[in-house]
């Protein structure tokens, strides 16, 4: 099952990435976002499968597709019933900008497979597979940094942390600075980020500070198929939030550590991930005559397959497009 999902789940982010790459640079984040959630939902109906949004673009009464308990594909009693995390598009400011980095993602897993998460914020630390185990969260970016160069066999100077560029960062970056450690400040994407820092070659070797905690699930998903490890902790901004959480059966207990398997503990993940724009893991979508070609990523946990997907997409069989390899 797990194969034949994923190949299915990278169709549906090639969609989505295609049609938000239409509107790179055009100054039109919303637009972008809408693009990739019409074609992700699109796809995903033509898909044979039991699917839920687990996490996805909100409650039903303010999103009008991929909303939290929304069924998706066109399976039958007899197919397994899937939990799918989604996020259309990673960088909506990046597509609308015209800068790197931005995807396609999501994740799927067996029923109960995926924590459902609330809107809200989540302190991340995320390392890759040599350094797993070697961190705590709960120690100072300092020690964690000393701790990961350890690891890795190397000095302080050598290790790169990504930071959100946010003023509620300014202590985080100070501190991470007086470690002697480098620093990659980006102004979106930490999803992108956090599976680059699992991926030899990126340079990049950690992911720290705050974001979205429905992307912590879904980095989740994507570090337990590659062996790296995300430590969190919820920073909710409102009671409300607070109540929300405990709704979903998620504890408001903002000391508790959440771990890579608290957040993702399906045995049958699949994660996929497109680039929109071109970025550090990914290409971007190159557009040609008659098609197009995108890169992609996608992984499966039982499987232990990791891999990257190159696809010309022929739009137009009456006039074969020149492809080149």
């Amino acid at each position: 099952m797990e194969t034949l999902l994923a190949l299915e789940m990278v169709r549906v982010t090639e969609a989505a990435a295609i049609s938000s790459a239409r509107l790179m640079g055009r100054g039109d984040r919303h637009g972008a976002d809408q693009a990739a959630t019409e074609a992700m939902r699109r796809t995903m109906d033509e898909v044979e499968m039991r699917g839920t949004i687990v996490i996805g673009e909100g409650e039903r009464d303010e999103a009008p597709m991929l909303w939290i308990g929304e069924p998706v594909g066109v399976g039958h009693d007899d197919h397994p019933a899937i939990d799918i995390a989604v996020d259309p598009l990673e960088g909506t400011n990046l597509v609308a900008l015209g800068q790197t980095n931005a995807i396609t993602v999501l994740a799927a897993s067996e029923k109960g497979g995926l924590l459902n998460a609330p809107d809200t914020y989540m302190q991340k630390l995320c390392v890759g597979p040599i350094a797993a185990g070697q961190v705590d969260i709960r120690l100072s970016p300092a020690e964690n940094v000393a701790r990961i160069a350890r690891a890795l066999g190397r000095k302080n100077a050598d290790i790169t942390v990504v930071i959100l560029e946010r003023p509620r960062h300014e202590p985080l970056i100070a501190e991470v600075r007086a470690s002697g450690a480098r620093i990659k400040l980006i102004s979106d994407g930490d999803l992108s980020a956090a599976i680059s820092c699992a991926v030899s070659g990126t340079g990049v070797h950690a992911v720290m500070g705050i974001g979205g905690a429905p992307e912590g699930v879904i980095t989740a998903a994507a570090l337990r198929c590659l062996g790296g490890e995300i430590q969190a902790r919820f920073r909710f901004r409102s009671d409300e939030e607070r109540t929300r959480a405990e709704a979903m059966g998620t504890s408001p207990d903002e000391e508790r550590v959440y771990s890579t398997t608290d957040l993702a503990p399906g045995e049958s993940l699949v994660f996929a991930a497109t680039g929109v724009t071109e970025g550090d893991l990914l290409q971007g979508v190159r557009f040609f005559g008659g098609g197009a070609r995108t890169h992609s990523l996608v992984m499966g946990y039982q499987s232990k397959q990791v891999r990257f997907v190159d696809t010309v997409h022929m739009f137009d069989r009456d006039r074969p497009p020149a492809v080149r390899l």
